[in-house]
């Protein structure tokens, strides 16, 4: 390989920028975690907390909807057969 070559080979590489991972030098640390990534008991059980709430509210919704009142009546007359049924069965057994 002539030194032209190797020069030419140079030309092609491309600088790149050096991007930090870690905290910026100069902002606070967050406080949701540790120095060491672990999350602060506050922080896990507000979110938590967030997520039943939205559960909470999405099931209510649902039960306010028509569709959800026609699940909520599907689900009233199977249990109720189920249970017919059951009973059927213990008397058939002669308890």
């Amino acid at each position: 390989m002539t030194d032209q070559d190797k020069a030419a080979e140079h030309d092609d590489i491309v600088d790149a920028e050096i991007v930090h991972t870690g905290p910026v030098p100069g902002t606070l640390p967050d406080p949701d975690y540790s120095d060491s990534g672990v999350p602060s008991f506050d922080f896990v059980r507000d979110k938590i907390e967030n997520r039943i709430t939205t559960a909470i509210g999405s099931q209510e919704l649902a039960e306010a909807s028509a569709e959800g009142q026609n699940v909520d009546e599907m689900m009233r007359k199977r249990d109720e057969a189920a249970k017919k049924r059951l009973e059927e069965i213990r008397k058939s057994m002669g308890s």
